[in-house]
């Protein structure tokens, strides 16, 4: 086995997971320069440094993947989609909570990319992906704690019995005559609404600076789409007398000056 030299071109799934980081790291970059040009935390512009130093290495690691195949680059996002000398959009607040939530993205994201890799090289880089963005959230969310920004999930009391479902109309959830909310419930509806505050957020900013009233309708009705999003999985939680996660509207400046291009 080990005298075998098998070589095989790469898949259309290890090529889509590569040309797929290529677009979003190249995003990234952008954003995260013009988080680093502003950030007035020392420790959060750390971590915003960390990430940048992430993507600029992969960067140039898909260009090698995809050279050495005969791959062109994918244009993604340059120098042009970014100007860091902008006025800040977002408070350091902000640019931590959307690093954390990003790198909760990124984790799913390169689980799925091994998962779907066959050749070892592509194997191995996806893993090692997979560990450089687990530190990167452990590094995001010791900040949120130590500073006291992130809302923790809530907690049940542990008086309960152990029971079992035993009609079907437990499927039904909160369809008809509600019953409680479960954990599993409560940790799925809990982490979509910490994503969605994220892009809340973002597309608040987002529809402030850009210049086509195209982009800024798009983004004012995402952020209204979020909005009934969140709020259904609010009163969810609020039926059992369980809390949401704080909000960041208030994270966002009034500068209207774009930091990014309409098509970033």
């Amino acid at each position: 086995m080990n005298n075998i030299n098998h070589e095989t071109k790469i898949t259309a799934s290890e090529l889509a997971s590569l040309w797929m980081q290529y677009e979003n790291d190249s995003l990234s970059r952008c954003i995260l320069l013009y988080f680093i040009n502003h950030a007035k935390d020392e420790n959060i512009r750390e971590v915003l440094q960390y990430a940048l130093e992430l993507a600029e290495n992969h960067l140039e690691k898909v260009k090698q993947f995809l050279t050495q195949e005969n791959y062109p680059i994918p244009i993604g996002f340059t120098n042009e989609d970014v100007t860091v000398e902008a006025p800040p959009l977002f408070t350091d607040t902000y640019m931590i909570v959307y690093l954390q939530i990003m790198a909760i993205h990124g984790m799913t994201r390169y689980s799925g990319a091994v998962s779907i890799s066959i050749r070892e090289d592509q194997r191995q880089y996806f893993i090692k992906c997979s560990y450089e963005t687990m530190e990167l959230y452990n590094r995001a969310t010791n900040i949120l704690l130590h500073k006291g920004i992130i809302s923790k999930p809530p907690t049940l009391n542990n008086k309960q019995k152990i029971d079992f479902v035993k009609e079907q109309t437990f499927l039904r959830g909160w369809f008809g005559k509600r019953r409680p909310i479960n954990a599993v419930e409560i940790s799925a509806a809990y982490l979509n609404m910490q994503k969605t505050l994220m892009k809340i957020v973002l597309e608040l900013g987002f529809s402030q600076v850009a210049r086509s009233t195209e982009v800024r309708d798009y983004m004012e009705r995402g952020r209204k789409l979020c909005e009934k999003h969140f709020n259904i999985l609010t009163s969810m939680l609020e039926e059992d007398n369980l809390h949401a996660p704080r909000t960041f509207e208030s994270e966002v400046t009034d500068s209207t000056v774009p930091p990014f291009s309409d098509k970033l």
